[in-house]
Formats: C-alpha cells, sequence, structure tokens
C-alpha cells in the first residue's frame, strides 16, 4: 500500500488547570495563536487568551488500509500523550481526517484559472 497523508486535528477545552499550567499557557499564548500554525509531523499546538480551546494539528503518513481511521487514532494518541505530558487537563477532544489526496484530486479537476487564483 502507498503511503497515505493526512490532516489531522484534535479539538478539545481545557479542563481544570493548576496554577503553573495555567500561568505557561498565559506566558506563552502569542506563540501558539491559529494564525501562526500548520499542520506538520511533530503537531502545532494552538490556543488564544481566554484559554478555553484548543487545537493540535498534525500531518499524519501511514500505510494502513484503513487510513482515515489509522491517522485519526495517531493524531488523537500523539495529542493525549501530549496533554499529558504538558500537564494540561482537557476534556471533549474531537478528532477531524482529512485525506490530502482527496484535496489534490478535487484541485486538479478545477479550471486552470480557478486554481491560479484567476491570475494568467
Amino acid at each position: 500500500m502507498d503511503t497515505q497523508i493526512f490532516r489531522v486535528t484534535v479539538r478539545g477545552r481545557f479542563g481544570e488547570l493548576s496554577e503553573a499550567a495555567h500561568a505557561y499557557l498565559v506566558g506563552h499564548v502569542d506563540e501558539h495563536r491559529i494564525e501562526r500554525s500548520g499542520y506538520t509531523p511533530e503537531g502545532t499546538f494552538t490556543y488564544d487568551e481566554r484559554i478555553a480551546f484548543f487545537n493540535l494539528r498534525s500531518e499524519v503518513r501511514t500505510t494502513e488500509h484503513d487510513g482515515a481511521a489509522a491517522a485519526g487514532a495517531i493524531g488523537l494518541a500523539e495529542a493525549e500523550t501530549f496533554l499529558s505530558t504538558m500537564g494540561f487537563s482537557h476534556r471533549g477532544l474531537k478528532v477531524t481526517v482529512t485525506d490530502l489526496s482527496k484535496m489534490w484530486e478535487a484541485a486538479s479537476r478545477r479550471p486552470r484559472a480557478q486554481r491560479s487564483g484567476g491570475m494568467e
């Protein structure tokens, strides 16, 4: 099986945070804004100054037959490990998986002018 590439987003809500965890998040909020995030193999953690909700975005590659399910499970496990390691309590984790090959196929079917933003 060929390698498949997926974008995995794990969204959740912070639980009750220790003083140290809350202080860390407050002190690093500018580094974790959504505008600075991307889908990377190591994952990107984003939240805003309200410190209520968060996103973990990662690019997952897999050769599993059911790639989307495998990618979602990998992304969720990595998110849980990260949150636990950082001492961030959480709840309500939801996983969204996007198959990049499907995005590329859809883009390749659009007329050329649309793909280039209308600039020829």
